[in-house]
């Protein structure tokens, strides 16, 4: 019978693995200029804070009523801007390590823009006909 070698694991590991499951994520290291991100992370919450951006403002525009191509442009500029200074300001990372500006500013953009779409088109349609 083959031998295996023990599996080291660090401590956050086996409080999981002795836990049986995943510590939940920590909403401290959102505002942590120290904390250390990978990838996937920080895409997946760039993704996230752009959703609930487009989500508001395409309530906020469908309630207030607004109309016009130049809206659309308005939401690109806040969204960006609110990604922008996220990474850029408060969490303070190197954006060469995470591909540069241009897929840190794309994260999530189409899917926000959709939903950004939807919700404006629904309010507007649903409380002003």
């Amino acid at each position: 019978m083959k031998e295996t070698k023990p599996v080291k694991l660090n401590a956050q590991q086996h409080q999981q693995h002795e836990n049986g499951h995943f510590s939940p994520f920590k909403f401290a290291k959102l505002l942590d200029p120290e904390a250390s991100w990978d990838k996937d992370q920080l895409g997946d919450v760039l993704h996230w804070i752009r959703q609930v951006v487009g989500l508001l403002c395409g309530l906020l525009w469908g309630a207030i009523p607004v109309v016009g191509g130049i809206w659309i442009f308005i939401f690109l500029v806040i969204s960006t801007s609110i990604i922008y200074g996220y990474y850029a300001m408060i969490l303070k990372v190197d954006e060469e390590e995470f591909g540069g500006h241009a897929t840190l500013l794309q994260e999530g953009l189409f899917a926000s823009i959709t939903l950004f779409l939807l919700a404006w088109v629904l309010v507007y349609s649903l409380a002003h006909f």
